[in-house]
């Protein structure tokens, strides 16, 4: 067992290494096909469930572990290791961004009669935000509630949504209120949805992440009842910003972890492939780049377990946390990119796993925050 970085402890590092055996005999063998068949299938939440690890930060009373983020941060990191950017992907949705807001601000029927199966992995979550005119401008949003007797009547529509085909549930934000001038921040709800009459999905094809299921989904006069409103009416902008900091944390660690991985493998590809006599990191071109990108890697994981810590220890570590995020996203895109080019012809071939993983990574600095909006954040933070 390696030694613990911190915020890491042996604890930590001991379910490390039982996670890691656990995604190479469950999961990575399979990256391939599930990556041809694009999609992964849903008996992988209840091997996980099997496991513990879709409620790792979850109380014991809910069927969680009762752990804390650090220990969904090492499921996040280690995610990495399916080889699979879609599976990680729909799986990271179910945990990190489609739970935590039933989990805080849900009434105790509604966190057992969702929270409780989804970490059986019974029932599967997706979060839906994003609309065709409302992405980075998440107050721009249009999905509409209108109050009828006993609930609501939806109407609207949202795309780019992780686990959109095959979720039982979405934790949907909507308008609940129209104001002259909009409210923006305070006319907005959040509704658990059941799959159900009205509710339909269609599945989008993407550069990368294959093996997840990447829908647009419609509501067209879906009724959902009143015990379905999630929180506070008109809060859900607030409810929306709560989970920012650690969907964002989780991305920088599984970029982290990705990038920890590709150079690791392509470390031992330029050892063995011999080129003009000799091994190519024997030659200083690949020496020296080889020695950047584990520089990188190394500055990003730092980075990001310093904004972990504060984040774990209760501060509100928004400089850091957009910080880190801006930093690995990018910069894992560039690692992946110049991996496949030490890997050469071969790295441009689809069974090649630095070809999938180049193509997987350029979804970071788009998602969960735009490097746009990330710069926009430090510059309100840093006064500028």
């Amino acid at each position: 067992m390696s030694n613990p970085n911190p915020p890491f402890t042996d604890e930590h590092e001991e379910l490390r290494a039982s996670i890691r055996g656990f995604i190479d005999r469950e999961l990575a063998p399979h990256a391939q096909s599930w990556e041809d068949e694009r999609w992964f299938p849903d008996e992988v939440f209840g091997k996980l469930a099997a496991q513990g690890l879709l409620g790792l930060k979850y109380p014991e009373s809910y069927g969680g572990q009762g752990g804390d983020y650090l220990h969904e941060a090492v499921l996040v990191e280690e995610l990495a290791r399916t080889g699979s950017g879609g599976t990680a992907a729909g799986i990271g949705a179910h945990i990190n961004i489609a739970t935590p807001p039933i989990w805080k601000f849900g009434t105790e029927e509604q966190k057992q009669r969702y929270l409780v199966p989804a970490i059986r992995g019974e029932k599967i979550g997706a979060l839906g935000i994003t609309e065709p005119g409302a992405g980075s401008d998440v107050a721009a949003l249009r999905t509409r509630a209108t109050p009828v007797d006993g609930g609501f009547l939806l109407n609207g529509e949202k795309t780019y949504i992780t686990n959109g085909v095959r979720a039982h549930f979405i934790v949907t934000a909507v308008k609940t209120k129209e104001t002259t001038p909009p409210a923006r921040h305070h006319d907005i709800s959040f509704l658990i949805v059941d799959r159900g009459e009205g509710v339909t999905s269609a599945k989008l094809e993407k550069l990368g992440w294959h093996a997840s299921d990447t829908a647009t989904i419609s509501f067209e006069d879906v009724f959902v009842p009143a015990e379905n409103l999630l929180g506070t009416e008109h809060e859900g902008f607030k409810q929306i910003m709560a989970n920012f900091q650690w969907e964002r944390l989780a991305m920088a660690l599984g970029a982290v972890g990705a990038m920890g991985l590709a150079w690791e493998r392509t470390a031992a590809f330029a050892r063995e492939r011999q080129a003009f006599g000799r091994p190519l990191s024997g030659h200083q071109a690949i020496r020296h780049k080889l020695a950047d990108l584990a520089t990188s890697a190394y500055t990003c994981r730092c980075v990001t377990y310093d904004a972990l810590r504060r984040f774990v220890a209760g501060e509100e570590p928004l400089k850091e946390v957009t910080m880190a995020k801006l930093l690995t996203q990018r910069a894992s895109f560039e690692l992946m990119d110049a991996c496949l080019q030490i890997h050469g012809g071969a790295g441009y071939m689809r069974e090649v796993w630095v070809e999938r993983a180049a193509r997987d990574s350029r979804l970071g600095p788009i998602g969960g925050g735009s490097d746009e909006i990330m710069r926009e954040i430090l510059g309100r933070v840093l006064a500028l």
